[in-house]
């Protein structure tokens, strides 16, 4: 039986409607690899190992961006600017980023005259991935206003702003309906601790999807 390095179970899915990529996700405390039903044995090791090691990398970073949550407004000021020099290349420079308390219905706003971002309070036990997509939100609103397709052009570069949108969508829906107080709900297809929902890469030089098969 394969296992990951820290002993969880892995499931190998051929299917015959993927033919060009290759995913890895975790479904349920297993690594599931799905793969192509042309791969030989060896293709399916090869790429068996390389999938799984590239989730457990994305657990690894993960992990170390929990342990760095920017609890103050000066850590959320300067963690702002390295996702801007890392998503953004930089042109978004705001004048101040801080925490409020104040915005019950949104969970970061930008005025961009002023260059000032705020994010609600709410977001704090909320995983740092979504604090993440909400800080690149208004950092790209600080170059761009609306939601037009260049702002979400900004936006491509972070891997997690599907994953994020979704989330947030999730925990709103539940908390317009009093299912839940504040922001740490059990959201469907969330990942635990250091689980990707999928990650993906090509056989030949195509662009991969996320596709489910």
């Amino acid at each position: 039986m394969i296992t990951t390095a820290d002993g969880s179970p892995v499931e190998v899915r051929r299917s015959a409607r993927r033919t060009r990529t290759v995913a890895a996700f975790w479904e349920n405390g297993t690594a599931v690899v799905a793969i192509p039903a042309r791969f030989t044995a060896a293709q399916e090791r090869e790429w068996v190992q390389r999938m799984l090691a590239k989730l457990h990398k994305q657990g690894e970073r993960r992990a170390a961006s929990g342990r760095k949550r920017p609890a103050s407004d000066a850590a959320l000021a300067a963690h702002a600017a390295q996702l801007s020099e890392r998503y953004l290349g930089g042109r978004s420079k705001p004048a101040s980023v801080r925490w409020v308390s104040n915005q019950n219905s949104r969970w970061g706003s930008a005025t961009p005259a002023e260059g000032t971002i705020r994010l609600s309070d709410k977001l704090r036990p909320m995983p740092q991935w979504v604090i993440d997509y909400v800080l690149l939100h208004e950092l790209a609103h600080l170059l761009v206003a609306g939601h037009n397709a260049a702002f979400w052009k900004l936006l491509e570069a972070y891997p997690e702003t599907g994953r994020a949108k979704a989330f947030l969508e999730g925990v709103s829906f539940a908390m317009a309906r009093g299912l839940k107080d504040s922001g740490a709900p059990d959201v469907a297809g969330a990942a635990g601790p250091g689980q990707a929902p999928w990650s993906g890469e090509t056989l030949s030089g195509e662009t991969w999807t996320d596709d489910a098969d």
